[in-house]
Order: structure tokens, then C-alpha cells, then sequence
């Protein structure tokens, strides 16, 4: 899975990669740098930790990311 997000303070997208197939579980974030992870629960956690839905337009983007999120995990059990 990958998604970008339009965030309020960037001309470039944060974009979010969960590829379970591949090991890779990255973002970027709104300054262009990232994060990488080593398993969807890490990813997931800092999402929900360091960002929030008002950063985003619109903001239902963090929301549905989220969801998204949600559903690997529930696909990984």
C-alpha cells in the first residue's frame, strides 16, 4: 500500500509505504525527510503519534490512511 498526503504546510505530498510483500515501511514526512520502519505496528504507531488529522487537506486523508492501516494489520493476522 502506498498514499500520499496533501499536508498544509508542504508543496510536496507526505507519502506513506506498507509493502508487507517487500519488508518496506517507510513515510515522508512534510520537510522531505523520513522515517523507516521494520514492521507495520511501528509504522502505524508513529503515524498516530506524531500526526494528526488537522495537518492534512482535507483531513478525512489521515482518517482513511489510518483505515487502511488498520486493514493490513487485521490481513496480517
Amino acid at each position: 500500500m502506498r498514499m500520499e498526503l496533501i499536508a498544509k504546510d508542504s508543496a510536496i505530498p507526505c507519502e506513506v509505504t506498507a509493502d508487507a510483500d517487500n519488508g518496506i515501511y517507510t513515510i515522508r514526512k512534510n520537510d522531505t525527510s523520513g522515517e523507516v520502519f521494520n514492521d507495520l505496528p511501528s509504522l502505524k504507531s508513529w503515524v498516530q503519534e506524531y500526526w494528526g488529522a488537522d495537518q492534512f487537506v482535507p483531513p478525512s486523508q489521515y482518517n482513511e490512511l489510518l483505515a487502511k492501516l488498520s486493514d493490513l494489520e487485521t490481513d496480517d493476522l
